[in-house]
């Protein structure tokens, strides 16, 4: 019998970088409420984005945000791990040196960049609706870090998160999170951890979980799943790991399979 339920949020529920979700999506988490099932979103996206996407119901989900790093229910802190010190300083300094990329650093409080251009900008602003702080130097920041990303358009993000890993994997957890973006985190932060601590905290069993995703960074989520489903328009190693195949986003293919399955 499932108790839980797990959905990545980009390209799983919404277009990547958009808060167009369907908002029969309320509906159903009330739904699965009343039957003793809890919803919860698990998104490498920052909470206050996240919260903006769920308002109508925020309060009765739980939060797994910025990649698994912080995990959030009724507005409290159930858990969260950092980036050693000088390891982010590293970091930031290496994605420093991508041509065309930007980096945006994450904190419990908010998160930072050091850059004022305009698309960077409204993307963060406009699409994601991510509060964010513009500041001259992030490094006096990396002591308090739980998630350093990179911004990447110039094509090929798995080979840009390949040349990350090759130089981090030992430290961080390196992955790809969307087509523009590679996440970086604490070893011990992802997505697939941050739901084996919710699971512990509500005694539900993996065997009692249903989750969806999309991208690299849900896998850890899905293997921590019995009922895993990987979205139509998945990457090719999500769909691996997964046990089911659920339709697009466009054809909200999460909403449809939670209906036929749980209500």
């Amino acid at each position: 019998m499932i108790k839980l339920v797990v959905s990545d949020i980009d390209g799983t529920l919404v277009p990547d970088g958009t808060d167009r979700i369907n908002p029969e999506i309320y509906g159903i988490i009330r739904e699965l409420k009343k039957r003793d099932i809890i919803f919860v979103a698990a998104s490498g996206r920052q909470y206050a984005s996240m919260r903006h996407v769920f308002e109508p119901v925020a309060d009765d989900i739980i939060f797994i945000a910025e990649n698994g790093s912080i995990v959030i229910r009724g507005g409290q802190t159930l858990a969260r791990r950092l980036i050693d010190p000088a390891v982010a300083e590293e970091l930031v300094r290496y994605l420093r040196s991508w041509e065309g990329g930007h980096v945006m650093l994450s904190t419990p409080e908010s998160i930072w960049i050091e850059t004022e251009d305009e698309v960077f900008v409204s993307l963060l602003r406009d699409s994601y609706r991510i509060k964010f702080q513009i500041v001259d130097d992030l490094l006096p920041l990396c002591d308090q870090s739980n998630k350093i990303t990179l911004y990447h358009t110039g094509g090929g993000i798995d080979a840009a998160c390949s040349q990350v890993c090759a130089r981090f994997a030992d430290r961080l957890n390196v992955m790809v999170a969307g087509n523009i973006w590679v996440d970086c985190m604490s070893l011990e932060s992802d997505k697939g951890s941050a739901l084996a601590s919710v699971q512990k905290a509500l005694r539900i069993a993996p065997d009692e979980t249903m989750a969806f995703g999309d991208n690299c960074n849900d896998i850890g989520m899905l293997e921590r799943a019995g009922e895993s489903y990987a979205v139509q328009n998945a990457h090719p190693q999500l769909k691996e790991v997964a046990k089911h195949e659920a339709l697009s986003y466009a054809q909200d293919g999460v909403l449809k399979v939670i209906r036929e399955r749980l209500l």
